[in-house]
């Protein structure tokens, strides 16, 4: 059972809280399920970070990339018209998480720092060079996510790091990108098969590809060898349906109560061919509504 809980304002008060043993919480959508449903008791000492002004808002930066503040909502972000703009992947994720009550209150560190390998917005942000600034009264580092994810739940961060933000590169012109999920219904719906891809057309050519997998490994994490199938080939059915084979190929699921190895295994290669069809058909200015997982459900 919580003994104490603490709310302060500013971020020095709560760092030092964090030093003193306390755990933060921000919207608390997957701390305070888990503890009513009896995954996971609330921590002796909780942190609560909402009143903290400095960990809001979503800023485009100089560099043409992106920094969201670790209490910026799924809401926020799917509302923000920069990230619809350039990172549509992030939106199509961040559209679908939960519930509508579940997007008002859900934070994207919170999010990034439960570090669920089934976490929608998880992929779009590893594709995008995503990194988190974590801070301590040590003093602050930034990590890529790539090397914050250390398995399901798990993160490098230290227990008295607080994620402070995230941020996100600018992707090149002529960009692309694209977030999709296997659904079984509309709302509270956790992903069984996502895949994300961020692709560039140039002179008619894939130059530059990310491919990321959701739900189909221990961590969410990137496809090389998917990429380097659709780089330098025209983005055409041929090139996609070999993408997508090659991210099936590249994917180690498990099997629980939401699906089985062998179903995952199979509907990975469908639901990465809708992704990187997506997205080049973003690349091409062609339009995909957001979210592009209804949108794209049933597309060959």
């Amino acid at each position: 059972m919580t003994r104490t809980f603490v709310a302060p304002e500013s971020l020095e008060a709560a760092l030092a809280a964090l030093a003193a043993g306390a755990r933060p919480v921000a919207g608390g959508t997957d701390l305070v399920v888990g503890s009513r449903q009896g995954k996971a008791m609330l921590p002796d000492d909780l942190l609560a970070i909402h009143r903290i002004e400095v960990l809001r808002g979503i800023v485009p930066t100089d560099a043409g990339g992106l920094r969201l503040g670790a209490l910026a909502t799924h809401e926020e972000i799917v509302a923000h018209p920069v990230v619809r703009e350039r990172f549509p992947a992030l939106a199509d994720a961040s559209a679908i998480v939960g519930s509508h009550a579940t997007r008002a209150q859900g934070t994207i560190g919170g999010n990034v720092m439960n570090a669920s390998p089934a976490m929608d917005a998880g992929g779009p942000l590893l594709c995008f060079d995503g990194t988190v600034t974590l801070r301590s009264v040590a003093g602050e580092r930034v990590v890529s996510l790539a090397d914050l994810w250390t398995g399901p739940g798990g993160t490098s961060a230290n227990p008295d790091e607080l994620l402070v933000s995230v941020d996100l590169s600018a992707p090149p012109e002529g960009t692309g990108s694209c977030y999709v999920r296997l659904e079984y219904r509309r709302q509270m719906e956790i992903a069984v098969v996502g895949a994300t891809a961020v692709v560039a057309i140039r002179d008619g050519a894939v130059s530059d590809a990310r491919i990321a997998i959701t739900a189909l490994a221990p961590t969410i994490r990137r496809v090389p060898g998917a990429e380097a199938t659709l780089i330098g080939t025209d983005g055409g059915g041929g090139a996609v349906a070999a993408a997508a084979r090659a991210t099936a190929d590249a994917s180690t699921p498990i099997s629980d109560v939401r699906g089985s190895a062998e179903y995952r295994l199979a509907m990975a290669a469908v639901i990465a061919r809708r992704a990187i069809a997506g997205a080049i058909a973003r690349a091409r200015g062609e339009d995909v509504p957001i979210p592009a997982s209804p949108a794209l459900h049933g597309a060959h």
